[in-house]
């Protein structure tokens, strides 16, 4: 006969073994609870979809036309009423739909340039308060304000769901690299004073002058050298997946336009100290640019101490702004046509491409490591157009501007960035965001450019 062994087990410790595991099954079932209940209120959210456009009476055989109507169209879908921590509400313009739907300092700065030529002036105006309300003392504005966090935005956008927007906007102030935007607060500062310039509303930069002067002198702490050039830390600008650091010519490209028109604005309404002050600064700035980065055994603006590479970016504001006298301007633009830089989308971020050390791991792991590098952004294509404007090349600009228009068309909207194959970027782990009103308002504002310049064709004037 066999006898079983006894369990000489104390009954305390067995009580003990049963609540543990009563508990973690517990725990799982609330956790396996909360987790269906995360994902099932996502998928209750209305599924994703872009406004449709109508082209009735229209000649669809223009693709220019289309381009620009398509643009316009999807900087407008971007604008939406939402609301602040004290219960008001703004009309703000949000970057996107699917991965970005908030107002981003950034893009609110470039795609406000579209907004002024749609004459959605209100929009700009309460886009604008929204980041000076929540300005730091220090002069920081927000690199965004937001309500959704960054992995509900990422299933929403992985299940195809639209972004809720009930909860009330918030200001961040660092990137998820935990850098700070250094080209965020001068473009916000240029495109306040760009609408004013074009609405005629001096009453919002009087009211607000402080509030500009105190974001300019945020400057201040990343002025290292005599030089008066701003120095960044890796991550610290547009090209975020790049760890460009030290001395970058597009961050003080920004800067510089910023002080010009801070002292154009200062002028105007007589701050005459004000005006020389910004003036000496920008003069100093726009000497110290042409010093440091332009490399005539290259034809164009070095991109950095670091990288000699030529990043349109920098490059072609140069230009546009008035920086790069015709010479310069000319060089360039020969060396982009050489590096074929606009092919087959407009335009690539940088020629020759940074080395994959210099690309943040999780671009590399998500298999973006050319987000930055050799991709194409349509926004840069608009600055592009904008450049070869200035400088009387139209025929190139229409060809450039058609180009452009004939990609919106083929994908019916404005996406965020183009793969080296000249489509748009889809992948399991990011799709790029559609309609992007960065890209949408720059193009908008690139045809308004060469419409104009079009009927005129002037040489080297000014483009603001």
């Amino acid at each position: 006969m066999n006898h079983l062994k006894k369990d000489k087990t104390p009954w305390y410790l067995q009580v003990a073994t049963i609540s543990i595991s009563a508990l973690a099954g517990l725990i799982s079932a609330i956790v396996s609870w909360r987790i269906f209940r995360y994902f099932r209120d996502i998928l209750r959210q209305p599924p994703l979809r872009y406004r449709e456009i109508s082209f009735e009476g229209h000649d669809l055989s223009n693709s220019k036309f289309l381009g620009f109507q398509i643009a316009a169209a999807n900087l407008r879908a971007g604008i939406e009423k939402r609301g602040l921590p004290d219960g008001s509400e703004k009309l703000v313009l949000c970057a996107g739909r699917r991965n970005f739907r908030e107002p981003w300092g950034r893009d609110l700065g470039f795609a406000s340039y579209g907004m002024v030529e749609l004459g959605e002036y209100q929009a700009v105006k309460e886009s604008l308060e929204v980041f000076l309300i929540n300005q730091l003392p220090s002069g920081q504005f927000p690199i965004k304000v937001g309500s959704t966090r960054t992995l509900d935005r990422f299933f929403h956008a992985l299940l195809r769901r639209e972004q809720p927007i009930v909860s009330p906007l918030k200001p961040k102030y660092v990137s998820g690299h935990n850098t700070v935007s250094l080209d965020s607060n001068a473009l916000l500062v240029i495109a306040l004073l760009n609408y004013v310039d074009r609405s005629g509303d001096d009453a919002l930069a009087e009211r607000h002058w402080g509030s500009l002067q105190r974001a300019m002198g945020w400057f201040d702490a990343f002025i290292l050298d005599q030089d008066g050039l701003l120095q960044q830390g890796a991550y610290a600008d547009w090209a975020d997946s790049i760890a460009r650091t030290g001395r970058v010519l597009y961050t003080n490209i920004v800067y510089w336009k910023a002080l010009k028109e801070m002292a154009a604005f200062a002028e105007r309404t007589a701050k005459s100290e004000k005006a020389g002050f910004y003036g000496q600064k920008a003069a100093g700035v726009g000497g110290a640019i042409q010093a440091h980065f332009w490399r005539a055994d290259l034809g164009y603006y070095v991109t950095s101490e670091d990288y000699d590479n030529l990043s349109s970016s920098g490059n072609l504001m140069a230009i546009a702004w008035g920086l790069a006298g015709a010479q310069k301007a000319g060089s360039i633009l020969d060396a982009m046509d050489r590096f074929a830089m606009a092919d087959p989308v407009p335009t690539k971020p940088v020629f020759p491409p940074y080395p994959r050390s210099s690309v943040a791991i999780e671009n590399r792991l998500g298999r973006l490591a050319y987000y930055h590098n050799n991709a194409a952004w349509l926004w840069l294509g608009a600055w592009h157009v904008i450049a070869l404007c200035r400088v009387g090349r139209l025929d190139q600009a229409q060809a450039l501007l058609d180009r452009i228009s004939s990609i919106i068309v083929r994908d019916g909207t404005v996406h965020e960035v183009y793969n080296p194959r000249g489509d748009y970027v889809s992948g399991l782990w990011y799709t790029s965001e559609a309609p992007f009103t960065w890209s949408a308002g720059m193009v908008v504002y690139a045809h308004q450019v060469y419409l104009r310049r079009k009927e005129s064709r002037p040489v080297l004037d000014q483009v603001r």
